[in-house]
């Protein structure tokens, strides 16, 4: 594993961190307040191939790697959290799953806008009544001649208003289980396809997530992706790469926190000195770098193993547990180190610590992560 990024990956990043810097940082407070989608923003993404970064030229995409997207990710959600998921499901939970297993005709027609920017896309997986256990959706696709109709709902759909395009799936055969359920591409406008208002939330204010509901929403089987029975798989090898993503969009959050925390404590003084001399503060610190760079190091090597086509399922979910995890302690003792200047909206701290919690729950809560990574261990 290469420890210091190519050329071409130092280009993605040094992309990713100019706009960041330039565009997204000096409105971030402000899309966290008004909760504006950031349209502005995500088309400037796509004119620089920040949306399909690890997909190849020939189909619109940057033609870089998983290593060069965890280094964008970074730099985006360091600057805006929300920014950052929405560039990460455009990538990892849409554009992925169609160069894996998408036609000739669904990449020709999806694809390339997709990883252009061109078109947005959402992943619609997450029911009301089954979040990790996906097996048991109540949402349905039956056979109606040459095509399918589907029925149902799912929530917490990130980009969902604003998608032009949903990867949804659905059960098939009730009966077979995770066997039994299929993914499906669905466009915006297609009669029966209705996203409703976006969600409110705690934090990632400006990344709308929505609930999508489906009625007698007919889908031409050529909008099939993979094979009938297959959905399941592809839901479930697709979040591996989604984790990637997540942990990467973690760090980015925790850097954001820390570097405010480290000003912080050079300028605050207190009993005469200021903060970053005092011993306390210091371990806080200490501490915090070190997970920080940890958690780096364990999305990289995710990322490696992925673009090297070697499972990673075990990898990609112990840098999202530890990531996600991380972020939520090192924005808490970056509020510690700020006191009660930290727990003020006239500060980006408190956004922060509230965008850092979503990491541990969406894309798999840490609970379900011990268990994916428990089963590979008890395995080997």
């Amino acid at each position: 594993m290469r420890w210091e990024p190519t050329e071409e990956q130092q280009l993605v990043q040094r992309t990713a961190r100019e706009l960041a810097v330039r565009e997204i940082e000096p409105v971030a407070r402000e899309l966290d307040r008004t909760g504006r989608w950031p349209a502005e923003i995500v088309r400037r993404l796509g004119e620089l191939g920040l949306m399909g970064i690890a997909v190849p030229t020939e189909w619109g995409g940057a033609g870089a790697d998983h290593v060069a997207y965890v280094l964008a990710m970074e730099e985006i959600s360091r600057a805006c959290a929300s920014v950052g998921v929405i560039l990460s499901v455009n990538n990892s939970l849409v554009c992925a799953p169609l160069l894996e297993h998408g036609s000739e005709l669904l990449k020709r027609r999806y694809l390339e806008p997709l990883a252009s920017g061109r078109m947005l896309g959402c992943f619609a997986l997450t029911e009301p009544a089954s979040g990790s256990d996906a097996a048991h959706m109540q949402t349905v696709a039956e056979r109606d001649g040459e095509g399918w109709i589907l029925n149902g709902s799912k929530n917490w759909i990130t980009n969902g208003p604003h998608a032009d395009v949903c990867i949804v799936f659905a059960a098939t055969d009730r009966a077979a289980g995770a066997r039994g359920v299929t993914a499906f591409v669905v466009e915006r406008g297609t009669p029966g396809y209705a996203p409703q208002k976006p969600d409110e939330k705690l934090g990632i204010h400006a990344a709308h997530s929505c609930t999508v509901f489906f009625e007698n929403c007919r889908v031409p089987d050529a909008q099939r992706l993979g094979e009938v029975g297959q959905g399941f798989k592809i839901a479930m090898k697709t979040l591996d790469g989604g984790r990637i993503g997540i942990a990467a969009q973690a760090i980015g959050i925790a850097r954001a926190a820390f570097e405010k925390a480290l000003a912080y404590s050079r300028e605050r003084r207190a009993f005469g000195t200021p903060l970053a001399d005092k011993q306390a503060i210091q371990f806080k610190l200490a501490d915090m770098a070190t997970e920080i760079d940890a958690a780096h190091l364990l999305a990289l090597r995710a990322a490696w193993m992925k673009d090297r086509g070697v499972r990673h399922t075990a990898e990609s979910s112990i840098a999202k547990l530890f990531a996600s995890e991380m972020a939520t302690r090192v924005t808490h003792q970056a509020m510690q180190i700020f006191g009660g200047y930290g727990y003020s909206r006239e500060y980006d701290l408190e956004r922060h610590y509230r965008d850092a919690r979503i990491t541990e729950i969406y894309e798999g809560t840490s609970e379900i992560q011990r268990i994916v990574i428990a089963a590979q261990v008890l395995r080997d």
